[in-house]
Parts: structure tokens; C-alpha cells; sequence
């Protein structure tokens, strides 16, 4: 396996990029994708959009494994986006590059033309990409506030939004985080927020930090209300109901007039330093990863001795079904020590009663549905199938009940050290939409994730609206899901690719998942990594 040598933060930001919007200038985006193999690129992050920008300094960083011993071929892509949804097909390509993760972090500074294609120059602007190591696991938390802030607008207050800078080694100030904007309000209290301790000062302590108060204009004017400069070390001295306070002084009014006093104050809630903790510590710390496969036996699929059905296997002994249980199983199989999977179908007339059913064992073993690792759930399938007869409905809700019902109990121990992945492959439209939603709505709240992958060539509308990239996933009733925990890729994407590109598409967002999951309950790992020394 692999040796991650360490986790890379990237910067970027923009200059001169093309105007594409009539009237306004280009609403900037940044994409980073990685080759995953047969020229498969999978999505690994994006920056936020900055409107009407042509020179954009992305606040997000993009964080990225890297690996000494493995080429990464990464893809920067740069697109003006003019809609809420993340598919980017939709929006106008501003450029992008290829390049490895080697150059970028060999490089101190990081530009390159932007293209159109590869070798074709988009004609005009570039993109800068920097990297730091990420060597210190602490994340700080600030909650910030103002009063009596300058009022900018003619016929309004002000909507004021905060940028905070760190002081880099040549003097130069480097964006570290930007706020969201509230409008109308010259005493706003903004969202309590993180900034990775080595992004926000490189661990010092003492290092400058400026605090720059602005108006948000749309046109992408934004006027200076105010500034100040401080560090970690006085931020920290808020807390416990005493804040610290900053005079937001705006440097050219200061010179022109005698009686300025300031802007408006800037108040520092709270500043609390916490340890951020990575999907590997949570392994590492013993949490076990519980696979579960949930496989779609309805009569759409087609009968299993038709060459045309999508459970025929053919005379290399393989189907879509097989290759997308392999490709995911193999992977997840190394982070439970058992290797026994719960395995079942549904869709199905099940003997000796011929009553359909949504959640039977595979092996035909209610009371202990457990494999023996990926080849005693390919085993049983093929066993299988020839004894049942597809039908239908297609209902996803009762399997991912199940599999909650497990995920619950382990929740009730109170500790990071079982985590749930079920894997539904599915040939395409579901029949209890309302009833699943909810059921992924409850998972939500548990230590569980949801992968489905989508076989044969029917409609996944209803798969792509259960995996929440358009928003947040909500039940019939309109309670919203606690987090994203559901990831749906369509089979036929990755028909001619090699087998790990379907495996890392698959399972990208799950180590995400999980540590959201336990940062939401506030558990550390079961073990405590050691403390790196500084």
C-alpha cells in the first residue's frame, strides 16, 4: 500500500482571467481533480465562487494527499459559475492546467497560463498555486462580532463581510479566511467559524495577523470599512464572556481628519483552539468500518439467462453487479478485521413462499447473513440466483433500515469505534422515494454512509436527488439531513476505465463523512493518536 507522506495544503488565486458574463464580470470557481487512472479524472475539492472577480483569491484551500512515490496527476479547472448547481457542465470554462502534485510542491510559487485544452492557451489569464505542509492537526474556532459599524451605502447601512490575512515570510499578506456577507446591519454578528491553526498563523503564535472589515458591493467594488492588525496569542484572551475589542480604523480617513476616532469596534467573541482529528486517526485509533451489500433483484434487471439482463453472468464469469461489488469491497474489506459481510437482496420472490422481499440474506440465512470477505458474497450471489424470481417493487427503504438499526446501537456506546457502509447497486428508478428520503434522513444521525451504484443504462434522476450534492436532502416532512451521507455513481461511467477509478469515485467521500460524523458528536478516537512533536 501507498505511504501518505503527508497532507498539502494548496492556495490558489487568479489574475486577468476572461469575461464571460455581458455586464458584469466572471463569477470564478476553482476545481481540483485527480487522475484516477485510463484519463478518469475524479473531483477531490473546489474553492468557493467570488463574484464579479477577475482577479480571485480563493479563501478555501484544497487539501490533498500526497504521496513521494506516486506521480499525481492533478487538473486545475477554472469555471465561471452562474448557477446554484455543482454540475459545471452548465457553466463557461475559463481555463484550466494539468500538472503534477510533485511540481506544485517543488515549486515555491506555482503559475501557469491558463488553457483551454491541453496545449491550447485560453488566450488570457493565469492561475498561481502555492502549497504548505500540513504538520499540525489543531483547528481554531472564532466567533466575531461589530458595533456601530460606517455606514457606506447611500441608500442603506452597510453589508459588511470580514477577511483575515496572515503575514507571510516576505511580508506579504496571504487571505486565510473570508466571511459570508450581512446585509443591511452595521452591528452584524457573524457565523462562528474554523481555520486550520497552520492556515491561520503556521502554528505562530505570534505571527501578524490583519483583520479587514469591508461593504460588499455586487459589482465586486467592495469598499474598505476598516482594519486592524493583532495575533493568536490576543485572540485567545477572549472567551468566557469577555471579549476582546478592536478599534476597525480606516487608514486614509485617520489622515484626513483630526476628530476620526474609528470605524466601528470589532468584537471577538470567543477564540478556542481545538484538535482537529483525520479519518486516519480514527482508524488507527480502532474504529472498525462494517460493509453491508444490498443487492437489486427486480424484474427490470432482466431474466438472469437472457444474455440482455444485467444479472446474466457472462463466460468470463462477470456482470456489472460483480465488478461493482469487487471494486468497492476489496478496498473497504482491509478496514474490518472479521472480513464477515452482511449481504442481501431485494425485489425478489424469495422460496419456499414466493413472497416478494426487501431485505433477504443472501444466503438464505436470516439469523447469521454473513460472508466470508468479497469472494463469500460473490459466492452467494451466484448461488442465488438461479433459486429466486425478480419482481419488484424497488424499494431501497427496508435494507437501509436494517443496516441503521445496527448503526444505532452502536451509537448508543458513545465512542468512535464502529462505523456503517452499505452499498446498494441498483439497476434504476425506486419505487418508495418519501419512504427511503426519510430513512436517509434518520441514517443521517448515525454513523453510517450510503453508496449507490448505479448499473445498466436507466434513468438515476431519483439517485442524484438522494445524494444531496444539489442541497440538502430532505424528508417529505421537510426535516433537512443532518449531514451528506449518501454518494451515487453511475456504473456506466467507468464501463472502460480500470477498476480502482470506479473504487475511488465510489468511496472518495466516505473518510469526509465519517469524521464529520464524529466531529458532530464531539468523540476523539477510541485511541488517541500520539501527539506530534512540534
Amino acid at each position: 500500500m501507498a505511504q501518505c507522506v503527508s497532507r498539502v495544503e494548496l492556495s490558489v488565486s487568479c489574475q486577468n482571467l476572461l469575461d464571460r458574463d455581458v455586464g458584469s464580470k466572471s463569477d470564478p470557481l476553482c476545481v481540483l481533480l485527480q487522475d484516477v487512472g485510463g484519463r478518469q479524472w475524479a473531483e477531490l475539492d473546489r474553492t468557493e465562487r467570488i463574484k464579479n472577480c477577475q482577479n480571485p483569491e480563493f479563501s478555501k484551500k484544497l487539501v490533498v494527499d500526497y504521496y513521494f512515490e506516486k506521480v499525481q496527476k492533478l487538473k486545475f479547472g477554472v469555471y465561471d459559475i452562474d448557477n446554484k448547481s455543482p454540475d459545471l457542465n452548465d457553466d463557461d470554462y475559463l481555463g484550466g492546467i494539468e500538472c503534477t502534485l510533485g511540481q506544485v510542491v517543488s515549486s515555491s510559487v506555482f503559475t501557469r497560463p491558463l488553457e483551454l485544452k491541453e496545449g491550447k492557451p485560453a488566450g488570457k489569464g493565469t492561475i498561481t498555486i502555492s502549497a504548505e505542509e500540513i504538520k499540525d492537526t489543531r483547528v481554531v474556532y472564532l466567533e466575531i462580532e461589530a458595533r456601530n459599524l460606517d455606514k457606506k451605502d447611500f441608500l442603506g447601512k452597510s453589508d459588511p463581510f470580514l477577511e483575515l490575512y496572515k503575514q507571510g515570510d516576505a511580508g506579504m499578506w496571504q487571505l486565510v479566511y473570508r466571511s459570508e456577507v450581512i446585509k443591511n446591519n452595521l452591528n452584524p454578528c457573524w457565523r462562528k467559524f474554523s481555520v486550520p491553526l497552520q492556515t491561520f498563523c503556521g502554528a505562530d503564535f505570534n505571527k501578524p495577523i490583519k483583520v479587514q472589515c469591508a461593504d460588499h458591493d455586487s459589482d465586486g467594488s467592495h469598499d474598505l470599512i476598516g482594519i486592524f492588525e493583532t495575533n493568536l496569542a490576543q485572540l485567545q484572551k477572549a472567551g468566557d464572556g469577555s471579549p476582546v475589542e478592536y478599534e476597525c480604523i480606516h487608514p486614509e480617513k485617520k489622515q484626513k481628519k483630526k476628530s476620526y476616532k474609528n470605524s466601528g469596534i470589532i468584537r471577538i467573541k470567543s477564540c478556542k483552539i481545538e484538535t482537529d482529528y483525520s479519518f486516519l486517526d480514527y482508524i488507527m485509533g480502532g474504529c472498525q468500518i462494517n460493509f453491508t451489500v444490498g443487492i437489486d433483484f427486480t424484474g427490470s434487471n432482466g431474466d438472469p439467462k437472457s444474455p440482455d439482463s444485467l444479472h446474466y453472468i457472462s463466460p468470463d464469469g462477470i456482470n456489472e453487479y460483480l465488478i461493482a461489488i469487487w471494486s468497492v469491497g476489496s478496498v473497504v474489506q482491509d478496514y474490518d478485521t472479521d472480513k464477515l459481510f452482511p449481504a442481501f437482496g431485494f425485489g425478489a420472490q424469495v422460496p419456499p413462499s414466493w413472497q416478494v422481499s426487501h431485505e433477504f440474506a443472501l444466503n438464505f440465512n436470516p439469523s447469521n447473513p454473513y460472508c466470508q470477505g468479497i469472494q463469500g458474497i460473490v459466492d452467494a450471489y451466484r448461488q442465488i440466483l438461479p433459486q429466486i424470481r425478480l419482481y419488484g417493487p424497488t424499494n431501497f427503504s427496508p435494507i437501509i433500515n436494517h443496516v441503521a438499526r445496527f448503526a444505532a446501537h452502536s451509537a448508543q456506546q458513545g465512542t468512535a469505534s464502529q462505523y456503517f457502509i452499505l452499498l446498494i447497486i441498483t439497476d434504476g428508478e425506486i419505487t418508495d422515494l418519501d419512504q427511503t428520503r426519510q430513512a436517509i434522513v434518520n441514517a443521517s444521525k448515525l454513523p453510517m454512509s450510503i453508496i449507490i451504484v448505479g448499473v445498466g443504462k436507466a434513468d438515476f434522476k431519483a439517485m442524484e436527488f438522494l445524494d444531496g450534492d444539489n442541497g440538502i436532502l430532505k424528508s417529505i416532512t421537510g426535516e433537512p439531513a443532518a449531514r451528506d451521507i449518501v454518494q451515487f455513481v453511475p456504473f456506466q461511467q467507468f464501463k472502460n476505465a480500470p477498476r480502482e477509478a470506479l473504487s475511488q469515485m465510489v468511496l472518495a467521500e466516505v473518510p469526509k463523512q465519517l469524521v464529520s460524523y464524529y466531529k458532530l458528536q464531539g468523540w476523539p478516537p477510541v485511541k488517541l493518536p500520539e501527539t506530534k512533536k512540534m
